[in-house]
């Protein structure tokens, strides 16, 4: 069964966004590293996920409405 999320990605992943980022279609129960995926997005590079504000791994499950933030590894000194 099909339904929608909203996804935004921050910093050098932003080259990611699908150009329907704020209604994207999924299969309800895709796990996030399958939209992973589907984004073409290296897992590496997806350092920090959110799930309508809560932290959240690969492994996690979407199954429509939720918010999906990912940001890149952050370096500094």
């Amino acid at each position: 069964m099909k339904s929608h999320i909203q996804i935004k990605l921050f910093a050098s992943l932003h080259q990611f966004m699908p150009p329907s980022s704020d209604n994207y279609r999924i299969e309800m129960g895709i796990s996030i590293g399958h939209l992973l995926e589907q984004l073409n997005i290296p897992q590496e590079k997806a350092k920090l996920i959110f799930i309508n504000g809560v932290k959240a791994d690969p492994s996690a499950t979407l199954n429509g409405g939720e918010r999906v933030g990912i940001f890149p590894p952050v370096g500094g000194g």
